[in-house]
């Protein structure tokens, strides 16, 4: 089975990430891993805890949390552009940047890569591959929305984690659940079991 990259932008809701992560291993997925830079920051501030730089220690902590030995797990550096799924030529199911900040998304619009998660992006679209994005911020300006519809254009499948009420989530971990699932729904992997609207119930 290909893998699939979890890219982690400086951007709120670093819970979508780690839950995307523990239901991807859960499930026996291998997995590729990259936190950029502010998201280290921001990991710190939502969770008092340090997320570890050096990818063996951290791939050593992700399982440690999740606690979960399914899956293959591989952490990547922010800055390591000779890393293999920095090529096109390493074969993958496709990507997806959860979550996306606006300027991760800005950047991978332009072309303009700064770091591994911006390569990768790129590189799933030159490849064809999937690309998802879970923008996270409220209201969305004009350069967001241009920068986001010239991203859906060029192929990637823009999926802001947005809640549904439908479900009647009974939790906050309910809603964050369904939430990654929707964005797994773009690849047709079914790694959990959704709440699914069935239409009115008589």
């Amino acid at each position: 089975m290909k893998p699939i990259i979890i890219g982690i932008s400086g951007a709120s809701a670093q819970v979508l990430a780690e839950r995307s992560i523990y239901h991807l291993l859960k499930n026996n997925y291998d997995v590729h891993v990259i936190v950029s830079r502010g998201a280290f920051q921001v990991w710190s501030s939502e969770t008092n805890i340090s997320l570890p730089l050096e990818p063996k220690l951290q791939a050593d902590f992700w399982r440690h949390r999740l606690s979960t030995t399914n899956g293959n797990l591989i952490c990547h550096r922010w800055n390591d552009n000779s890393a293999s799924i920095a090529s096109g030529s390493f074969k993958t199911m496709g990507m997806i940047i959860v979550p996306c900040s606006m300027g991760t998304l800005g950047r991978i619009a332009s072309g303009f890569s700064l770091n591994l998660i911006e390569r990768c992006a790129d590189v799933q679209l030159k490849e064809r591959r999937k690309l998802v994005l879970a923008p996270r911020e409220m209201p969305f300006s004009l350069i967001h929305l241009r920068n986001m519809t010239h991203l859906a254009e060029c192929g990637a499948v823009i999926c802001p984690p947005i809640p549904a009420w439908y479900t009647m989530p009974k939790s906050l971990d309910q809603m964050i659940d369904f939430m990654v699932f929707r964005l797994f729904d773009a690849f047709d992997l079914e790694i959990g079991e959704p709440k699914r609207w069935q239409g009115p119930q008589k």
